[in-house]
């Protein structure tokens, strides 16, 4: 008996509850967790991993902004990144449909619909530079190595040019932020970024010139595109098989990537400047601003996509389990990136003669200007940039599909009949279609400057407000009013819902689950109560106790008053009392 209970746990499941009772055949699940876990890893390890924590490492501290980091991990992004998985893997709706609870907070839903679409749009943008640059790679020699090319100006000067050196010496040092050369047009700038803003952009000067549409671009969108439908066009069943590529192959580059740069002279100051801390740092409010926004970022809370990826779980999987993996891997992986980078940016350092808070950078100046321009300086550079922009493609992708598939999710369960359901791949074939029409400004001669705006806004602030906003209606709108939580822990719960912590509600009421109407009474596995050790709530709820389930047209997932999950009597007596 104690084997057969402990290998169901370790499934994620109740001992004893039938397997099939789990499958929601409306809606469909995962083919496993695997396929869970790894759509969750890609989603939550995107381009902000790679291009924007080590940067914020470094300008924040070094090695003393990993303090405020972790700390914001701990009591802020598991117990969020928890809080999602678990509601959507209660609800097995997405991020409208689980607003059930509360129809009044429904706007918070739409709001992460608002966030995943802006995001969505720039985000592909993006993986279709990463394929132009791809294909650009599929040279001998890298077209932004030389400043021989017809784009390039008289104020170029790359780092292999002969033109460059002079009795042995070194070439001249950099400007400062190589992203920020377009405000220093008489000074020297590098092969690579004029190649990014010249030839790739072909950047105009305002941000209201929209110039024509570069069809390059143009076209890589329409590949990207074409790429996200196609892994989506049976929903997480395709999608849940591509992620075994998708979520894994990133790793390997990225180590490919660290062994070479280790190897480089340099790679070590580079290192250095990523580690070292700089404790008076950790006293500046900024720095711990950075981390928060940082967590909520790289974790997706708030965007609405943990939510649909957790909906598609059978219904009493370990979603405790699968949030602090997820979460530890996501945050590793950026440290882990952070080595990747700086690695390399300490060899051109070297290289260059110059500090390397000259050559480090962050977002596209890092992913399409400095860290290219650092490839050019190894040998077989097209494999290493072929490699390196692959990384950047798979790494958006993993992010993208989780976008669309959120839009997708949603629309579809608010809807909810019969006719879309069956539609359903005609309905991510038109939100295909449509982000990439309206990706296609961004493709233009200003698209850079609006693709930077939306970075900036579309996903900053409104994850906060989001977030807060989520827990206090889970928390005091709903949670208040349920009666299934014993008196003893409703003071504890209150400043746990503060950091995001899921009370129980959602982690001890398969009874208000709709669509699950067979799974009432059936006992639960305890989550927060008992990772807390705190045992002071209910205990599993005994078969028969509790009310009947509600009709399946319900619109509220509240239980009926006097469901109190309270420590239950001998089952003698309860049942004397029920009689």
């Amino acid at each position: 008996m104690v084997g057969k209970g402990a290998k169901g746990m370790l499934n994620g499941a109740v001992p004893s509850e039938a397997t099939k009772r789990d499958q929601n055949l409306k809606r469909g699940n995962w083919g496993n967790q695997i396929e869970f876990v790894l759509t969750s890893v890609g989603y939550a390890v995107g381009l902000g991993n790679v291009w924007r924590f080590p940067y914020l490492c470094y300008r924040n501290g070094g090695g003393a902004f990993m303090f405020p980091y972790f700390i914001m991990l701990i009591f802020c992004g598991i117990p969020l990144f928890f809080m999602e998985l678990s509601f959507g893997q209660f609800a097995s709706q997405g991020c409208l449909g689980v607003w059930r609870i509360s129809p009044m907070f429904k706007g918070v839903g739409y709001g992460m619909m608002v966030v995943s679409t802006y995001i969505g749009i720039y985000y592909n943008v993006v993986i279709c530079i990463a394929f132009y640059y791809f294909f650009s790679s599929m040279t001998h020699v890298l077209p932004w190595a030389y400043c021989n090319n017809p784009w390039n100006t008289r104020d170029c000067a790359g780092v292999l040019d002969a033109s460059n050196l002079t009795n042995g010496s070194r070439p001249a040092a950099l400007p400062s932020n190589l992203s920020h050369l377009l405000n220093h047009s008489l000074q020297r700038t590098s092969p690579s970024e004029e190649y990014w803003r010249l030839y790739v952009l072909k950047l105009s000067d305002d941000i209201g010139n929209f110039g024509e549409v570069r069809l390059p671009l143009l076209g890589c969108l329409g590949v990207s595109w074409v790429v996200v439908f196609l892994c989506l066009i049976r929903g997480v069943k395709s999608s849940g098989k591509v992620v075994y590529f998708t979520a894994t192959f990133p790793y390997v580059v990225l180590t490919i990537l660290f062994v070479r740069g280790v190897t480089l002279e340099g790679a070590f100051t580079g290192i250095m400047y990523y580690l070292t801390p700089q404790w008076d740092k950790i006293l500046e409010a900024k720095v711990w601003g950075d981390a928060a926004s940082q967590i909520f970022y790289s974790l997706g809370c708030a965007w609405g996509g943990l939510i649909t990826m957790a909906s598609y779980n059978k219904f009493h999987n370990n979603c405790y389990r699968d949030s602090v993996i997820i979460s530890i891997t996501n945050c590793a992986t950026s440290v882990y990136a952070g080595f990747v980078i700086f690695s390399i940016l300490g060899f051109m350092a070297s290289h260059l003669g110059v500090d390397v808070s000259r050559v480090a950078d962050h977002g596209p100046g890092l992913a399409f200007v400095a860290y290219p321009e650092a490839l050019t300086l190894l040998p077989i550079s097209p494999l290493w940039s072929l490699l390196f922009f692959f990384m950047l493609i798979l790494l958006g992708l993993g992010t993208q599909f989780c976008l669309l598939e959120t839009l997708v999710t949603a629309i579809v369960d608010e809807v909810g009949n019969e006719w879309i359901l069956q539609k359903k791949t005609y309905v991510t074939l038109g939100v295909a279609v449509a982000g990439f029409l309206l990706g296609i400004p961004l493709t233009s001669q200003a698209g850079i400057y609006w693709l930077l705006l939306m970075d900036n806004y579309a996903a900053s602030f409104s994850l906060v407000v989001i977030s807060c906003i989520m827990c206090v209606a889970i928390m005091y709108i709903y949670g208040e009013h349920s009666s299934l939580r014993p008196p003893v822990t409703r003071p504890l719960a209150r400043p746990l819902c503060v950091v995001g912590l899921l009370t129980p509600p959602l982690s001890r009421a398969p009874e208000l689950l709709p669509g699950h109407p067979d799974d009432a009474g059936i006992p639960t596995t305890p989550l927060l109560s008992d990772l807390l050790a705190l045992h002071l709530s209910c205990h599993h709820l005994p078969p028969g106790s509790g009310p009947p389930p509600p009709p399946l047209e319900s619109s509220s997932l509240r239980v009926a008053p006097g469901a109190e999950c309270a420590p239950p009597p001998a089952p003698t007596a309860r049942g004397s009392d029920e009689a």
